[in-house]
């Protein structure tokens, strides 16, 4: 991978880590979308008939595979914030961004998403809280972090293409 992007849900990881490698002209891979196709199921039926800690089992196997591919790797929102995933992403030589927004970004991003069962099962108080709850691990995780509240993604991906340049010199 050239970079691992991290943050929480709707905070633009998978918009921005397209544009990123759109242009380095590598592939972008989503780890949601990973799973999604190594279990034949959506993420709300995988939490819905296997729990979430089959998930998060599966969830961290891609990591490690995914990992090892050329390309551009956007995570889950709850990616970084388990254990064994927060020690391999601050042990790993791949740059690691932490894409983030505020609480009130977060919930006008995602407040109609029936994508993710996070968003489906807690009110919004919960959500920021489970938000607040993983703010250390990325943080922990993170070689840059960023905010997208304000900025456009073809803005942001160009802060992180000129960081990737400057990793490299």
């Amino acid at each position: 991978m050239e970079a691992i992007l991290i943050g929480f849900m709707g905070s633009g990881k998978t918009t921005i880590g397209k544009l990123v490698a759109q242009h380095l002209n590598v592939p972008h891979v989503d780890l949601d979308d990973q799973i999604t196709a190594a279990a034949g199921i959506p993420i709300k039926d995988i939490f819905a008939k296997h729990g979430e800690a089959y998930f998060r089992q599966l969830e961290h196997k891609l990591l490690l595979q995914q990992m090892a591919e050329h390309g551009i790797l956007s995570t889950g929102g709850g990616t970084s914030a388990q254990p064994e995933n927060m020690r391999v992403l601050k042990q790993t030589t791949v740059p690691v961004i932490f894409l983030e927004a505020t609480a009130a970004t977060i919930l006008k991003r995602v407040c109609n998403d029936q994508g993710r069962p996070l968003v489906n099962q807690l009110d919004q108080t919960a959500l920021i809280a489970l938000k607040q709850s993983r703010q250390q691990a990325y943080q922990a995780c993170a070689d840059l972090t960023i905010a997208t509240d304000q900025t456009a993604p073809d803005q942001i991906a160009q802060q992180i293409l000129n960081y990737l340049r400057q990793a490299v010199d």
